[in-house]
């Protein structure tokens, strides 16, 4: 998505052209590992061709940048200061499905391994707490609602139809981050991280046993 400068915007400061910003959520190490090994086994078995999303850059993506409504500072501190308004607790990932999303850009159809639905509940919480956040700083994010969390391993013109249910590859997310990139160089930078804080452990109760009640009620 390009922002054109808008004349009403004065103060701030627009990506440069070609830069774009988004939140993503990143899989550990051992989860990364098995993402890349799962792609290159439906590589082979599914004879699919494009260009694979190299290993460094696999993520899962929550909300893209708001479109500025006004700008008194650069649209990347205005992103940052939005994070930090954020409170979310860690949360469980799991992706159990793999598809080629129908969905194309510049004729490039992904080829994705999906959330099962406790991931997407949660990411969706999470998307719409930073789109809120970036909403009260004057950027707006459209179609918040329309949402299909996923990691994208290939991009290519030809891939074939494919959906089917994997072994899951899960992780816990228990933070987030802002990640510059760069059209059409295929190059990502974090250039912010958020933790994600520790949900509540829910209260024990120790059930008492039949046979010491008569001396709890003396």
């Amino acid at each position: 998505m390009e922002l054109r400068t808008n004349p009403i915007l004065p103060h701030g400061r627009l990506p440069a052209r070609g830069m774009h910003f988004f939140f993503a959520l990143l899989p550990d190490e051992p989860a990364r590992e098995e993402i890349s090994r799962t792609g290159e086994r439906f590589r082979k078995s599914h004879r699919l061709t494009g260009t694979p999303v190299d290993p460094r850059d696999l993520h899962l993506t929550l909300c893209d940048m708001g479109k500025p409504e006004w700008l008194e500072q650069s649209l990347e501190s205005m992103l940052m200061a939005a994070a930090g308004k954020v409170r979310a607790t860690a949360f469980p990932v799991t992706l159990d499905s793999a598809m080629r999303l129908s969905a194309a850009h510049d004729n490039q159809f992904p080829f994705v391994l999906g959330a099962d639905n406790p991931t997407a509940a949660a990411t969706l919480a999470l998307r719409r707490s930073i789109a809120e956040a970036q909403q009260q700083l004057g950027l707006r994010v459209v179609g918040v609602s329309s949402y299909l969390p996923h990691v994208t391993l290939l991009r290519g013109s030809s891939i074939d139809a494919v959906q089917e249910s994997m072994t899951p590859i899960g992780w816990i997310a228990r933070e987030f981050v802002l990640i510059r990139s760069f059209f059409g160089q295929s190059r990502h930078e974090v250039i912010g991280r958020w933790p994600l804080g520790v949900a509540p452990e829910p209260e024990r109760f120790d059930l008492i046993g039949l046979d010491n009640l008569p001396e709890l009620l003396q």
